[in-house]
């Protein structure tokens, strides 16, 4: 069992736990990831390690609640613990003196640049971060990012806080300016990984996608993680989770991510009808209520 040390919300419908795994946390590098099953008769979920600290045995789980295994998660609360973390898994992100690094994050997808930012900075590199969300609430560790990168854009669909648009039509002004952009590193949304690539794509720009395909065991036997690459089958979970995001077939992404969405639905249905359920997500979103808001 992993015990939660603590759980908070960073954005409506976004919470962040940080769990008991010293294992994981003594091997975890930029880019890794976990496979969680919350309960014993739960699903196992594929989750990025958006931190972790050695000394103290404990990672940082950031998690969208988009389905009924999210919403269980999410509703968990400190105290509470966690049946299975398995990792960490995948490819680290291979860190590199690329010279200007733009990290693009969308949503919780800024959970994963938000190592990848460290480790960059200590290597010497001049770190750009470019993160989004449809309005304020949703836009997660700018502050923490601040610390770390050169400089930090907000973005929101609604013009509520930083730029007033998408990450990639910031993006594309910052490739346009000074200085000069030698590699972007993107993940969230599979339809804002894909424009990012088709800004950077006529520049000739390197750009890292990190992948968020469905995921079972996360050693790369079930096969529910394939991806297509460069033409060749690849499997997010042993050979990823990040590609060259010019060479990654976006539309089968979201096709395959799409395949599930009736089996969720109704797996949501059944979980609306747990009082058991209802009562523990309740306590967990009145915290939301009483944490001090941002500024806006």
């Amino acid at each position: 069992m992993h015990i939660i040390r603590s759980a908070t919300w960073l954005a409506p419908l976004v919470r962040k736990l940080v769990v008991e795994a010293p294992r994981v946390a003594a091997r975890h590098q930029p880019g890794h990831f976990v496979i969680v099953r919350g309960t014993r008769d739960g699903e196992r979920i594929p989750l990025t390690i958006a931190d972790s600290d050695a000394e103290s045995g404990t990672i940082t789980l950031v998690i969208q609640m988009a389905g009924a295994t999210t919403e269980r998660l999410c509703a968990l609360c400190a105290g509470d613990s966690l049946v299975d973390v398995a990792g960490p898994l995948g490819r680290p992100t291979e860190i590199e003196a690329f010279g200007h690094v733009v990290l693009v994050g969308g949503g919780v997808g800024t959970a994963v640049i938000y190592p990848q930012a460290g480790a960059l900075k200590a290597l010497g590199n001049r770190v750009t971060g470019v993160i989004g969300g449809r309005s304020r609430p949703y836009v997660i560790l700018e502050e923490e990012l601040g610390k770390i990168c050169d400089a930090v854009h907000p973005c929101t669909d609604d013009g509520s806080h930083g730029f007033h648009g998408f990450v990639t039509q910031r993006l594309a002004q910052l490739l346009d300016a000074e200085p000069p952009v030698d590699a972007v590193i993107t993940a969230g949304p599979v339809l804002m990984m894909k424009a990012v690539a088709e800004v950077t794509r006529g520049r000739g720009i390197r750009t890292i996608a990190s992948l968020n395909p469905v995921m079972v065991d996360g050693t790369g036997m079930c096969g529910g993680c394939r991806v297509t690459v460069g033409g060749e089958q690849k499997f997010a979970c042993v050979d990823g989770p990040e590609f060259d995001a010019h060479l990654v077939s976006f539309d089968e992404l979201q096709d395959r991510l799409g395949a599930y969405r009736t089996h969720e639905l109704r797996a949501r249905e059944r979980l609306a009808l747990d009082p058991e359920h209802k009562c523990r997500l309740e306590r967990a979103r009145v915290e939301i209520e009483s944490e001090p808001r941002r500024a806006s």
